[in-house]
């Protein structure tokens, strides 16, 4: 196996592997980011900076897919990944605690 130093076009296949991905890993990072500096401005421990961050960017990754069924673009997962970090985990938990504990009730 060469080196990528040797090899030429081995960094030429992990920049279009960066690229084919990008879509996937930018939304989530936005997030993280969002939620962190939103943490750091409240004034929470970088413990909280992370956890907070892992949190978002989690749940900013997981609503790609849906999205994609839902026959959305992809590409609102970078807006919803923003609205996630800026408002954050704690939030969306109560949100989604009270949208589905009404439809429990419904049925």
């Amino acid at each position: 196996m060469q080196m990528p130093e040797k090899n030429p076009s081995a960094w030429a296949d992990l920049l279009t592997l960066l690229i084919q991905f990008a879509p996937n890993l930018y939304a989530p990072a936005l997030s993280v980011v969002i939620a962190g500096l939103r943490v750091l401005y409240g004034g929470g421990t970088w413990r909280q900076v992370w956890l907070e961050g892992a949190l978002c960017g989690a749940a900013t990754l997981a609503i790609k897919p849906l999205l994609i069924w839902l026959g959305m673009p992809a590409d609102l997962a970078v807006f919803i990944g923003a609205c996630f970090g800026f408002v954050g985990v704690e939030k969306l938990r109560e949100r989604a605690d009270q949208v589905l504990g009404r439809k429990a009730e419904g049925q």
